[in-house]
């Protein structure tokens, strides 16, 4: 029999916790022929997100749960869960039930045909203001343009990863890190399920825009290095600018005999420029950041203690 694991990552998630395992066992109930893991990830909670998840595991057997020694980010969370996983497939779904456990069986169905990515896509994301879907559509056609992977849209996290796709994920041990980009990057075969997003059930979302800006920078610089050209792209028509326009001031000068303000063009020119070179300067700075943090080689996360015993080999 068949063995898949549910990923959940999870942080102060106290009150959607007992709802979505509630819809989750009612789901899974319906599903024959296959052996279920609801694996937890304890991203460092500070409210009662981890013993909640050890009560479920007192009347349940298929709970499984990792706890961090601190909060390390939902990306690392999820890099946890695909390695304690221990199915043949994964599923991966966010706590707060904006994703419909009510359509895992149709994720199976197409794993089943041979599909090794399943993914789900949004037909309509309630609960999401306007500015955030218009940036996030921003976001998916600015990456798309950038790499040469093609990015699935309006996806999440929301999927299942056939335990090919899990182990070459698992080889991906960068500190920076996307998912979204990943599951595009690795390739496989993929097949798409459309459904329409709820809002969160309880609780408010971990996902402010600060953060929200952090993974679109680390979607971008993981996976190309376009953004390193846009001083070549710059530089080229900036030069051709900065000649035509001195040649402006040379003719005007000559034909219409007016003075011309040499300091006025000098402040003009400088901020111009500066602003070229601070702006290329934070693009390089934002890689040798990540070569920084990458040769560093320290270990993505540390656990605390797996189903109730504590981590010590390190």
């Amino acid at each position: 029999m068949k063995k898949i694991s549910i990923i959940v990552p999870s942080y102060n998630e106290e009150e959607a916790l007992p709802k979505l395992y509630e819809r989750l066992t009612n789901t899974l109930s319906n599903i024959s022929n296959y052996e279920f893991e609801i694996l937890f990830v304890n991203d460092g909670s500070k409210d009662s997100t981890l013993n909640i998840i050890k009560d479920f595991r007192k009347h349940d057997n298929r709970i499984s749960y990792v706890n961090f020694s601190r909060n390390f980010g939902k990306e690392i969370a999820i890099m946890a869960g695909l390695d304690y996983a221990i199915g043949d497939a994964v599923i991966l779904i966010d706590a707060d039930l904006q994703d419909p456990p009510e359509i895992i069986p149709e994720l199976i169905k197409y794993w089943e045909e041979g599909y090794d990515d399943v993914y789900a896509k949004r037909k309509s994301r309630k609960g999401e203001t306007f500015f955030k879907k218009f940036t996030s559509k921003l976001y998916y056609k600015i990456l798309q343009k950038l790499t040469r992977v093609e990015i699935q849209k309006d996806t999440g996290d929301f999927r299942l990863l056939d335990r090919r796709c899990v182990n070459a994920l698992r080889k991906m041990r960068e500190t920076q890190r996307c998912s979204k980009s990943m599951f595009s990057w690795i390739g496989y075969n993929k097949k798409e399920v459309l459904y329409d997003r709820d809002p969160r059930i309880a609780g408010k979302t971990k996902w402010n825009y600060k953060k929200l800006v952090d993974l679109a920078i680390d979607g971008i610089t993981a996976f190309t290095t376009s953004p390193l050209r846009i001083s070549t792209y710059i530089s080229l028509p900036t030069f051709f600018v900065c000649i035509v326009y001195f040649i402006y001031v040379i003719i005007k000068a000559v034909k219409l005999h007016m003075a011309i303000q040499a300091f006025q063009a000098i402040i003009l020119l400088n901020l111009f420029f500066f602003g070229i070179i601070i702006l290329l300067i934070g693009i390089i700075g934002e890689y040798l950041g990540r070569i920084f943090n990458e040769t560093k080689n320290r270990p993505l996360y540390f656990v605390d203690e797996y189903n109730g015993e504590k981590e010590k080999n390190i």
